[in-house]
């Protein structure tokens, strides 16, 4: 099975990026990951030493798929997700949401038992591994660092793009140039103290080329959800993209009546924070999968 090491990694995504692997439609890749603060904090005292920003929130890649010309859409299948039997939490004055109202930082490691995470000896949780920075570069010309999400994916911090889950994103430059990083063992929507369990772990991907495709990306199908995923400078932004975009998706390609396609996002629809305290804010709308069934319409 092809490979890529978590030792070829970028800290931003852009056309100008050299492939670490070239692939074909239809091949399976496994992706080798770092944690988010790329191993520097190996215990709780480390939270006091200056860490490198140069290996902060890195992505495994760029995988090059032979085939991928902008305007597509690149599928790209979470076949498995496996990660290591520890992680780490950091919180700090001025970071996430929390930070507002700390005065000092702390970080926590945190075990991995079983199919478990250990926050003290009366919390333990079960744990559900996602990936917070998936994507495509931008377009030619562009450069956005990895710890920022955008209409390319990115550091969307997306607590549903986990194992068994589909997510569709823009093909901008040729080759698609996909990485990806930063896992979290367990996140919650949000993200407010500006860390999941952060950690180091391994991702199977299967990735296909869509020519002609017109899903509104980041797109994402997790269970019997399917979602829009918008990021913009503040959460009421990103909402609204995330709406507006579900909107257009449900009237242009499943054929919903406009006002039935408002009726049913108010009713049934769920608008989620995914993140707010990145650089970009991010949220998803979802809408039960039957939705698009119905309607006889088929996903890619």
């Amino acid at each position: 099975m092809l490979k890529i090491s978590a030792k070829t990694s970028v800290r931003y995504m852009t056309a100008d990026n050299e492939p670490a692997l070239f692939c074909k439609p239809g091949d399976t890749v496994v992706f080798e990951t770092v944690d988010c603060f790329g191993g520097q904090i190996e215990c709780e005292a480390d939270v006091n030493k200056e860490l490198d920003d140069g290996r902060m929130n890195l992505a495994t890649g760029p995988l090059f798929v032979e085939g991928a010309e902008a305007g597509d859409v690149l599928k790209v299948e979470i076949k498995r997700i496996t990660i290591a039997d520890h992680g780490v939490i950091y919180e700090g004055a001025g970071e996430g949401v929390t930070g507002k109202a700390l005065t000092d930082e702390a970080a926590k490691i945190i075990p991995i038992v079983g199919d478990e995470f250990v926050l003290n000896d009366l919390l333990k949780f079960k744990i559900d591994p996602m990936i917070g920075v998936i994507g495509t570069a931008p377009k030619k010309g562009e450069s956005i660092s990895t710890s920022t999400p955008d209409y390319h994916g990115g550091n969307m911090d997306c607590n549903r793009i986990r194992e068994g889950a589909t997510l569709y994103l823009p093909v901008n430059v040729p080759g698609a140039l996909l990485a990806m990083g930063d896992l979290h063992a367990r996140m919650g929507n949000g993200e407010v103290c500006v860390c999941g369990i952060e950690i180091a772990g391994e991702v199977e991907a299967k990735v296909t080329v869509l020519k002609d495709c017109k899903y509104k990306t980041p797109f994402l199908i997790d269970g019997n959800d399917m979602m829009t995923i918008y990021s913009a400078e503040t959460v009421d932004e990103a909402a609204d993209g995330a709406t507006l975009l579900m909107r257009e998706f449900l009237i242009d390609e499943v054929g919903i009546d406009m006002h039935d396609a408002g009726f049913l996002l108010s009713a049934v629809g769920n608008l989620e924070i995914c993140q707010c305290v990145d650089p970009k804010r991010t949220c998803r709308m979802e809408v039960p999968l039957e939705v698009a069934t119905k309607y006889g319409y088929k996903f890619r």
